[in-house]
């Protein structure tokens, strides 16, 4: 991989307060366009507080650590299909972050308010440059996320299913993009330039369009270098874990 890929023409939104959901892993051949509506799911029933209580050893370290903005996201994202391939219920204590291995426990706390809520990692994103973590409705409500919409937090890890620092099945996604066209011409552009990644383009319940590519073997140090390659005119490069 040498030289960085520059789209000059894709015109549009550079910086949303839309979150897009994390799309489901690619089952098609590359360039082929998923089903943008997903077909119905029976709504999850809401759960009150009691239910969504996560049960940490008192005794739990904390494996990492991170300090940075949080947003929330509920409709349209409610009763779709998560990344974990879970019914994304916005009433239960979930979030979704872009490298932390699915099924992770995690406390969130605000600093500014002192209100905190262990939360278990189900989805991927936030896909917006400068956010970390991304909130179910119950859990922005929870530290004081909800009534500002975005919000300074500090994130500890205390149980991951999987390492952190090695394995996983990597992927670099790329957006938004203001319209199907922009973010075609840019998956065939990668397709050409990559030929043993899969290039897929889809688009969000919210209307955008993403890219997203899952390189050889879906190998982390490829995907790093990926990312480091491309540059687009508008949204942004993320490198993002699919496991």
């Amino acid at each position: 991989m040498a030289g960085a890929l520059l789209l000059a023409g894709c015109g549009g939104k550079k910086t949303q307060v839309k979150v897009p959901p994390p799309p489901p892993l690619p089952q098609s051949s590359p360039n082929t366009e998923p089903a943008t509506a997903p077909t119905a799911i029976e709504p999850a029933p809401e759960k009150n507080d009691q239910e969504e209580q996560i049960a940490v050893p008192a005794d739990a370290k904390v494996l990492f650590e991170e300090t940075g903005l949080a947003s929330w996201y509920g409709a349209p994202y409610h009763n779709r299909r998560g990344s974990n391939g879970e019914v994304y219920n916005m009433h239960a204590m979930t979030a979704a972050h872009r490298t932390l291995p699915l099924g992770s426990i995690v406390r969130v706390m605000n600093p500014k308010t002192g209100h905190a809520a262990i939360v278990r990692i189900t989805d991927r994103g936030p896909f917006i440059e400068g956010r970390i973590l991304d909130l179910s409705l119950a859990a922005a409500k929870a530290v004081d996320v909800y009534l500002p919409g975005v919000a300074k937090v500090k994130i500890e890890v205390l149980e991951t299913p999987a390492p952190l620092a090695t394995g996983g099945r990597w992927a670099v996604q790329i957006g938004s993009f203001a319209n199907e066209k922009s973010a075609k011409e840019l998956a065939d552009q990668l397709q050409r330039r990559y030929r043993t990644a899969n290039v897929l383009k889809f688009g969000s319940p919210v209307g955008d369009w993403w890219v997203r590519v899952r390189v050889l073997n879906d190998d982390r140090d490829r995907a790093q270098a990926l990312a480091r390659e491309t540059e687009t005119s508008e949204g942004s490069v993320f490198l993002v874990r699919l496991d």
